[in-house]
């Protein structure tokens, strides 16, 4: 089956579904969001039980509409999932799903994605995939001849498996810390990272770390010099269970580990340690396999940009992946900046919208 259309939407989390929006409010371009989940939710969906937002419901918006309080500072996963699928439903955003693109090329009138149904035709591409489905797991000798459990945080599903457990947390930004804090308090927790932990002033959440990006964003663009953004400030928001653990004294960071043994880990100074499971909070890296075809993948894994559209492939556009296409993109307060400029970019290039092929 050949399907038709100006613009493709890949993925329909957050950054897919702001997109959505103002290209159904501010455009008169025929569009689709394609996405490979079953059900709304986007990444929210396979986050581990107790993950809370850094900031309350109101400032956690998509544009269009309010996320509704939950009367707590600091809503959860479950609360995200019921808005995210409650703005599908109520701005009637054309979202198919289940629908997997596995490879986007590049064609005299655009693009061509293949997915299980069949061709998809559009003259732009947003790809808005997001970093959950791509997990960054470190390589430490002696990985694989660890006898204990190893899991990332993508996959981690809470503390109660590992009760009486010695478990070792690696990273030491706001995943490792919220996992520690909640390791800590039925288990042997070891917390290893580089360096001291960064702990951002207990009053800071996300409102302020979106105006310091902001900030930045704009000191860049005006030739200003470098204030230093969020990572001046420090990279662990202090979130209640967060403060409550540290503030016990249950958060104790350690070097990295430099090997692991059969049984456990061991320290460049000869100190080793048995243990029964190590959890990865070590990161993600863009989720953007589907684009090989196109070849614009730099050495770090980014494309470069200019704003969100491709520098290399006119009418390809990345939404939502991190500061390289916005400042907070990958945030639910961050994107709605990016998604409109995104719309209006798509709005100017295909001034002409393309005709709607009659089922």
């Amino acid at each position: 089956m050949e399907h038709q259309l100006d613009v493709v939407i890949i993925g329909g989390g957050q950054a897919g579904l702001a997109v959505g929006w103002y290209l159904r409010r501010r455009t008169d371009l025929s569009f689709v969001i394609l996405d490979d989940q079953h059900t709304p939710g986007g990444a929210w969906r396979h986050t581990w039980p107790s993950l809370r937002l850094f900031s309350p419901a109101s400032y956690s918006s998509l544009p269009g509409r309010l996320m509704p309080s939950t009367g707590a500072d600091n809503p959860d996963a479950a609360h995200v999932i019921d808005y995210l699928t409650d703005y599908e439903d109520r701005y009637d955003l054309p979202v198919r799903r289940p629908v997997h693109v596995s490879a986007v090329h590049r064609d005299d009138d655009g693009f061509r994605l293949r997915t299980i149904e069949g061709t998809w035709s559009a003259r732009a591409v947003v790809s808005a995939t997001g970093t959950w489905s791509q997990p960054f797991w470190p390589t430490v000798p002696g990985q694989r001849a660890f006898t204990g459990t190893q899991v990332h945080s993508a996959h981690y599903g809470g503390p109660a498996a590992y009760a009486g457990e010695r478990v070792v947390v690696v990273g030491g930004a706001n995943s490792g810390a919220q996992i520690a804090a909640e390791i800590a308090e039925v288990a042997d927790l070891t917390w290893c990272l580089k360096g001291e932990p960064h702990w951002l002033p207990d009053e800071v959440d996300g409102r302020e770390l979106f105006r310091v990006a902001t900030e930045r964003s704009r000191a860049l663009a005006a030739g200003l010099p470098d204030p230093g953004g969020v990572a001046a400030l420090g990279n662990i928001v202090v979130v209640p269970p967060v403060k409550r653990a540290r503030d016990a004294g249950l958060l104790h960071p350690e070097p990295m580990f430099d090997r692991f043994t059969s049984t456990g880990i061991a320290w460049a100074d000869g100190r080793e340690q048995d243990v029964d499971a190590v959890i990865w909070c070590t990161g993600f890296r863009p989720a953007l396999r589907h684009l090989r075809p196109l070849h614009v993948r730099e050495a770090d894994g980014t494309i470069r940009t200019d704003g969100t559209a491709s520098a290399q492939v006119p009418g390809l556009y990345l939404v939502g992946y991190g500061d390289w296409t916005g400042p907070g993109s990958a945030t639910l307060i961050g994107v709605g900046p990016t998604a409109k400029a995104t719309a209006a970019a798509l709005q100017r290039q295909l001034a002409t919208p393309a005709p709607i092929p009659t089922p």
